[in-house]
């Protein structure tokens, strides 16, 4: 546990007084976000506010890893599992960067042309794929001394099930599908001061004390002697990561809230989408990620829905999507949309641990 406290109070303190300096290296480069003229019109006050602010939690979260790792080193032999990086930290911390690097360019391209338009959809799309798929067949074709793997070739739901084997290549796929559907669902959920960094912190958060879970009930623990027990591999790992992650978010979170001085932009919601992600995929809970995550599923949906209705019927559901800014139109407040949508991020949270726990006791009892 001391190792993930360090980690996070690292990516904390890197964090908040780093974006500062973040804020003014943007703003000197001129790197303002672009607003989209058929957004809401409170937006149109926003324009010029430094973008690229994921920048700083994604080097916050790195340090910090490496700062959780040194302190391990100094707890007693007998207590540290695990020595060292492993490929569940270049997996996670790998989605990560370089998911935020398919948003870097995004973001690069709308500062340079100064417009929204960015990186294509279909090229940032491709570009998850492939950062997906690299990381997807290292997940599951790198297995450890005890044989497993980042990634299960079952479908998982709090745990692997056992009838759902879909195998290697069925799993990359998969994988990748599950990379993509969280970095685009994070990013359509920014738009909003703080709205996706405060969603994204719970979620981590949750991943942080699923891991930690797995980390004191794990099968690969020769101290650990109850039955039931998780089969995933490096949980410390996903902790430490899961922390750092967060505790970087918190640090963002300060500048970021409403009125925001920096946003995250491309660049911070597709690498904390990448990272939510593989969180779940590595902590074998791909289907609980739906409920742990509630909020960026109904906000992606709300595009979905929008999307599909207007081409079928030239009617839409929702006076804009995502539906953050139905309600922006509506006449809410951003700061009462953002604090009400963080409400359902915390029930969805809650939701999801409460199962994830209750499956635990059902199996000891």
């Amino acid at each position: 546990m001391r190792a993930v406290i360090v980690a996070a109070a690292v990516a904390f303190l890197v964090s908040l007084f780093a974006t500062p300096v973040g804020i003014r290296v943007f703003t000197a480069l001129k790197a303002g976000q672009p607003i989209r003229s058929i957004g809401p019109s409170t937006h149109q006050g926003k324009k010029g506010t430094p973008t690229m602010g994921g920048v700083v939690f994604i080097i916050a979260t790195v340090l910090a890893y490496v700062a959780g790792h040194a302190a391990l080193t100094t707890l007693p032999e007998a207590q540290i599992a695990q020595v060292g990086p492993t490929i569940t930290a270049l997996v996670l911390l790998g989605l990560f960067v370089f998911c935020g690097a398919v948003g870097f360019i995004d973001d690069y391209l709308k500062v340079r042309r100064r417009n929204s338009g960015g990186l294509s959809g279909r090229y940032k799309l491709i570009g998850q794929a492939i950062v997906g798929g690299v990381f997807g067949v290292i997940a599951l074709y790198f297995p450890s001394t005890n044989t497993e793997t980042v990634g299960s070739t079952n479908i998982s739901f709090i745990r692997d099930v056992d009838w759902l084997d879909v195998g290697k290549v069925g799993s990359v796929i998969i994988f990748i599908l599950v990379i993509m559907a969280t970095s685009n669902g994070v990013n359509l959920t920014d738009g909003l001061d703080g709205l996706a960094t405060g969603a994204s912190i719970m979620v981590l958060a949750a991943y942080g004390l699923i891991a930690f879970w797995q980390y004191r009930h794990w099968c690969a623990d020769p101290n650990y002697s109850v039955d039931y027990c998780y089969a995933v591999r490096d949980p410390l790992e996903i902790a430490l990561i899961a922390g750092a992650a967060a505790g970087a978010c918190v640090g963002f979170l300060w500048w970021n809230t409403s009125p925001a001085r920096i946003f995250m932009g491309d660049t911070g919601a597709l690498g904390l989408g990448g990272l939510i992600g593989g969180l779940a995929m590595a902590s074998r809970t791909m289907l609980l990620l739906l409920i742990i995550g509630g909020l960026f599923v109904i906000i992606t949906m709300s595009v979905v829905i929008q999307v599909i209705s207007f081409r079928t019927t030239g009617r839409r559901v929702f006076r804009m999507s995502p539906l953050q800014h139905h309600f922006e139109l509506a006449g809410w407040s951003e700061v009462n949309i953002v604090v009400r949508f963080w409400i359902i991020a915390g029930i969805g949270v809650a939701i999801g641990l409460g199962l994830f726990y209750s499956d635990f006791l059902t199996a000891v009892s």
